[in-house]
């Protein structure tokens, strides 16, 4: 790929991830679940945003931290990452010491629910960085902002409440209601932080003579599969399919993955290397 090399932080996420995707292999193979393998499998999923948010913070660093607009979006993209992590590692004490195997909704969600929110102000920071917030204020822009959305909301909706639910909402205070709010929460989240990464990126495609266009795109291809990854996580929760280290934490793995490669790959170091070569 031309203007892309990988930083040595990124060949560490990726021989993690190639070691964690032969690990699921072999659990499905032996058609696994409920066991200690399958938990701490996802004790591993955790640990690989949070691995991939530290070398963040270290790239965050490097470009001068809040001294600029493009430090403060690696953190941030970082931090969201890193409360993602830890709130998979809370999920796995649930499977492990608590003998809990599909802990839904619980602490872990409060975590979860914070990496969006982190992930806008990153995506937003990067706007700066790249001069793409004037765009943004287009009418253009404005109406992606809203329209994407909504859409995706709509269709999230109808598949979560019309198909997986028969159409009934259970809003009772017995956890129903709950874990319909995260249920469409986290979709809401998905498409937002997803819109603000596409925009940024069209909106920017020659920014830096294009060398980081690959990064960014990792960032809205993981963003993509993070949201492919809730919405089917919410489905079979609500069908009550859902078991760690299945199909869909196959999902969860490959979008924290590619965001971990998107934000190692924001490494100024590969900048000058790139124009010294």
């Amino acid at each position: 790929m031309k203007n892309f090399s990988l930083s040595f932080y990124s060949k560490i996420i990726i021989t993690i991830f190639v070691a964690m995707f032969i690990w699921w292999v072999s659990i499905n193979i032996q058609h696994m679940q409920d066991t200690s393998q399958n938990f701490f499998y996802g004790a591993m999923l955790g640990v690989l945003p949070v691995l991939g948010a530290l070398f963040g913070f270290v790239n965050s660093k490097r470009w001068g931290g809040f001294s600029s607009s493009m430090g403060k979006s690696v953190f941030f993209l970082s931090l969201g990452l890193f409360t993602w992590g830890i709130g998979t590692l809370i999920f796995a004490y649930y499977n492990i010491y608590l003998q809990i195997a599909v802990p839904y909704p619980s602490i872990a969600d409060l975590f979860y629910i914070v990496s969006w929110p982190l992930w806008v102000v990153g995506m937003l920071q990067l706007s700066h960085a790249t001069g793409a917030r004037y765009s943004l204020q287009s009418s253009k822009g404005k109406a992606m902002l809203l329209f994407i959305p909504i859409l995706v909301i709509l269709i999230s909706y109808y598949l979560l409440v019309v198909v997986g639910r028969g159409g009934v909402l259970d809003v009772s205070l017995d956890g129903g209601g709950l874990k319909l709010f995260f249920d469409l929460a986290y979709p809401i989240g998905d498409v937002v932080v997803l819109s603000l990464a596409a925009l940024i990126y069209s909106l920017s495609y020659s920014y830096l003579g294009g060398k980081f266009k690959w990064a960014i795109y990792f960032i809205i291809i993981g963003f993509i599969a993070n949201y492919l990854a809730d919405f089917s996580f919410s489905y079979t929760t609500t069908l009550e399919t859902f078991y760690t280290a299945g199909w869909v934490d196959l999902l969860f793995t490959v979008a924290m993955f590619i965001l971990s490669i998107g934000v190692t790959s924001l490494d100024p170091k590969v900048l000058t290397t790139n124009n010294e070569s």
